[in-house]
């Protein structure tokens, strides 16, 4: 992880943009503590992919919660294929 200045980063984009593109994490220091951080696109794909898959495991786990509590709804085959059919 690299850290620089917001005036640094404007000077020297390419050079932080190389290195975001190649892996590098760079924290953009601004006022106010409202810092940013630059990252590849890969990168953020796959961070996006890995809440994505966090958000169904909680799905998940709270399904099976249900499940042991008995919370579920028991229908036949037949009663499905009818409520497709309304």
């Amino acid at each position: 992880m690299i850290a620089t200045k917001q005036m640094d980063l404007r000077a020297n984009i390419k050079k932080y943009f190389d290195l975001a593109f190649n892996g590098e994490t760079i924290v953009v220091s601004r006022k106010e503590n409202k810092n940013v951080v630059v990252i590849s696109e890969q990168e953020y794909n796959e961070l996006q992919r890995a809440k994505r898959n966090a958000e169904y495991l909680a799905k998940l786990d709270r399904s099976f919660a249900q499940l042991k509590q008995g919370e579920v709804v028991i229908k036949s085959m037949e009663e499905l294929e009818r409520m497709a059919d309304e």
